[in-house]
């Protein structure tokens, strides 16, 4: 497959010897985290049929994307946040169309799937303008199937913050945040709120959560808050990115809850800790793909300050496309 510029795109897919290729190209693309490192994506290795793609034009690596296979879908990658194309400086508009149809020519004549589920990264987490794969996504016919929102603060231009009630000075100082190591505490919190309340487990068990924080303990960080005696109220754990401070997971006890201890822990870290980074978003506050809104729960991220950037999923039928 051409790229109209005379270099040739070819497809080949991911083994555990292309780590130190494939985590150098995330540390210098235009739209890769973390979360895109193999040491992140492969502790999770065994719930997915890893099929992640190196692209090349010629000799040179252009793009990566993480993905697996299900069924008849290939996937950019259902075990994270977002997925998608992860692009080099130099890769442009028509080499990623290129890359396009070499990823449909690859999947259909290898008989590996018949339709492509992508999830692209927001732009929020681009060091440099990078949505050349949604314009190929609309030039294949994509098809959007999810559209999850979620709050996001521009720190260097925030909305003003509104929590739940006014903190005075004297409730304040019977507030302590701290940044813990160690996440046994502050996990039995989170999966009593997220049992109570969903009736859902934390999508990473404490195992989990403990051996990526200890794989990267500075994108991965638990903050709490805790009475004059030392008990968690409530907490929250953040995936750190260049750009972006990510809320990944919260919660509270009782005592926190009536306390508003997550609007003074928000507070320190929007204004404070983190108001050298672009972004912080709160996550989602939708279920069901974005077909259902949690109006509570986006009222009062928008009360914070955070307004809506979508978190999208689309579907490319490959047996229907042909462009």
């Amino acid at each position: 497959m051409n790229d109209g510029t005379g270099n040739t795109i070819t497809v080949r897919r991911y083994s555990g010897n292309d780590a130190d290729a494939w985590n150098g190209f995330v540390r210098t693309s235009r739209n890769g985290t973390f979360l895109h490192n193999r040491g992140y994506m492969d502790y999770h290795a065994d719930r997915f049929a890893d099929h992640s793609l190196m692209f090349y034009a010629d000799e040179e690596l252009i793009a990566i994307m993480p993905a697996h296979v299900k069924e008849n879908s290939l996937c950019s990658h259902n075990g994270l946040t977002y997925g998608g194309l992860l692009l080099s400086d130099r890769t442009t508009t028509e080499t990623v169309l290129a890359i396009f149809a070499a990823l449909k020519e690859y999947l259909l004549n290898n008989g590996i799937a018949t339709r492509i589920v992508y999830r692209p990264i927001p732009h929020i987490y681009h060091s440099y303008p990078c949505e050349e794969d949604i314009y190929a996504l609309f030039r294949n016919g994509a098809l959007l199937t999810e559209c999850k929102a979620s709050s996001v603060i521009e720190l260097d231009n925030p909305i003003p913050f509104k929590g739940r009630r006014r903190l005075t000075a004297a409730m304040k100082s019977r507030l302590h945040i701290k940044e813990q190591k160690y996440y046994t505490a502050f996990w039995k919190i989170l999966d009593t709120r997220l049992q109570s309340r969903y009736g859902v487990a934390p999508v990473h068990t404490l195992e989990e959560i403990t051996l990526l924080h200890e794989r990267f303990p500075e994108s991965i960080r638990l903050f709490t808050v805790d009475d004059d005696n030392g008990n968690i109220l409530g907490g929250t754990v953040l995936y750190v990115t260049d750009r972006v401070v990510h809320m990944q997971y919260s919660g509270t006890t009782e005592e926190g809850r009536r306390t508003s201890a997550l609007d003074h822990l928000y507070e320190y870290l929007i204004k404070d800790l983190f108001a050298g980074k672009r972004f912080f978003d709160f996550g989602i506050s939708v279920e069901d793909g974005g077909h259902y809104l949690n109006s509570g729960l986006i009222a009062y991220k928008e009360r914070l300050g955070g307004r809506t950037v979508t978190y999208n999923t689309y579907v490319i039928d490959l047996k229907t496309t042909d462009r």
